[in-house]
Order: C-alpha cells, then structure tokens, then sequence
C-alpha cells in the first residue's frame, strides 16, 4: 500500500514539476514578445505604431523616465552635474548616457514575473516576493544607470572598458533573483520529514 501511494506521490509530483515548467515557458514568451509588441506600439519608427496608445498607456517610457529621473538625482549626489530627457542622460563633462528599452529591465522582469506566476505557492507568498522581486530589479537598474555615469565621469580615458555593462548587469541582477528564489522556495515549500 505505501509503495502503491509512494508511485502516486511521485506522479503527482511529476505532473506539478511538468505544468511549472510549461507555464514558465509559456507566460515568459508571452510577457517577452508581449513587451516587444508593445513597444512597436508605442515608438514612432515601430511597425503598429499608435499615437493614441503611445500617449496614453506608454508603460515603458514611464519606467524609463523614472529610471532616468533616479539616476540623474543619484550621481547629482556624487557631485556631478546632469541633464536628462526621455531617453538620456548627460554628465555635464561626462559622460552621454542613452536608456533605450535594452536598458529598462523588462527582460528580466518577464522570466520573474513568468516564474512567480507559474510556481504552485500560495497568493499572498507569491504576491510578497513579485513586489519586493520588481523593486529589487527596479533599484538594481538605478544603481547600474548612475553606476555607469559615476564610473565615466571619474575614468574617463576608461569609457571603453565599459562596453559590457548590459551583460554584467544581466548576470547580477539574475544572480539576485536566483538567490531571491532560492530564500524564498526554501521558505515557502513544505520540507519533507525522513
């Protein structure tokens, strides 16, 4: 009998392992493409271009501004001078920083937004570790923006040492998230007894 409820056990197991990993590809392709879609809908070059939906629900832009709104006060901070507008940031002799949607995190947001939907866990668990996942990305994103912009304006004769800024950042804030989900799996997940 235990073996019998051990085999049933293991397939149900496999059958949640199986429905995880299928809605994980599934919703991230959907966010992904879903936010490649949207910005051909909200930028003026873009193939479904629509003025109207550019103006009023142009999400990405709202994340770029205030990306670009934080990161200009955190290396005023530094003692530099900077002046923004809706896609860059310019160091007053420094450097000339251009936040394009590469830069504003919806990558990274999609597979953590993928994932937190897709694990079994409870709402108000998932709920907690999507807002503090999000802000994590968001600040993280701040820091790199201003990072740069501290970094070229103090080695200047180094600027192109900083070419790989997009792949390091990607690694960091993945590695965070991991170790995010990691804290947050072994919290929420029943342990079994042996």
């Amino acid at each position: 009998m235990s073996n019998l409820s051990a085999q049933e056990a293991k397939n149900k197991s496999n059958k949640v392992a199986i429905r995880f990993v299928i809605l994980l590809i599934g919703l991230y392709f959907l966010f992904s493409q879903g936010n490649l879609f949207m910005n051909s809908v909200m930028t003026e070059s873009g193939r479904f271009y629509n003025p109207y939906i550019a103006e009023h629900f142009n999400y990405i832009q709202w994340i770029k501004s205030s990306l670009i709104y934080f990161s200009s006060e955190l290396i005023d901070l530094f003692g530099f001078y900077t002046v923004s507008n809706e896609s860059d940031v310019m160091v007053v002799n420094g450097p000339h920083l251009r936040v394009n949607y590469s830069c504003v995190g919806l990558g990274v947001m999609s597979f953590f937004s993928a994932f937190v939907i897709a694990f079994p866990a409870k709402l108000k668990a998932k709920v907690k570790l999507f807002l503090i996942g999000i802000v994590m990305i968001y600040v993280l994103n701040v820091f790199r923006i201003a990072g740069l912009g501290v970094l070229m304006g103090i080695f200047k004769s180094q600027r192109s040492n900083f070419e790989y800024h997009h792949e390091i950042f990607n690694a960091i804030v993945y590695l965070c998230i991991f170790l995010l989900i990691f804290f947050w799996i072994k919290k929420n997940t029943k342990q079994p007894k042996v």
